[in-house]
């Protein structure tokens, strides 16, 4: 068994589009050749999945995750967005403070950076766009 990844973009009308994994991975590197641009200018919502594969088959989904990735006007991954992340999701870790510490303070900034975090890059999903997940890992269609 190995593992494997799935990406699925989410439509406002919460259609799934499947896009491969290659072109993901280019959007994100900044290929100037890869742009989507139907969603240019657009927070899009995606999920990323990992799952278990045997035989080249999904046998089992480990994790998903539901986040939203930014597009600029030219429909590739806005990468001062990605930045603002990056950074977001640094101060989340807490700090581990040498020396001065007072118990009358609490150090709460890596709480309030988290539900920052998860209010502007992450989403939770309707039962149905869970649904209409796993059929699209398990029960596509044959060609």
């Amino acid at each position: 068994m190995g593992l494997g990844l799935r990406i699925f973009l989410v439509s406002d009308d919460d259609s799934l589009e499947h896009l491969s994994l290659a072109k993901f991975e280019r959007l994100r590197r900044g290929d100037p050749e890869e742009r989507l641009p139907q969603y240019a200018g657009k927070r899009v919502r995606y999920a990323l999945v990992v799952l278990e594969v045997a035989n080249r088959r999904p046998a089992k989904i480990n994790l998903i995750q539901y986040s939203y990735v930014f597009f600029d006007a030219e429909g590739r991954i806005d990468t001062a967005e990605r930045e603002k992340e990056a950074s977001l999701a640094v101060q989340m870790v807490p700090s581990a403070q040498v020396g001065h510490y007072s118990r009358q303070v609490i150090d709460a900034r890596h709480r309030f950076a988290k539900r920052r975090y998860e209010d502007r890059y992450r989403w939770t999903p309707s039962p149905e766009i869970e649904n209409a997940i796993v059929d699209a890992i398990f029960y596509k269609k044959r060609r």
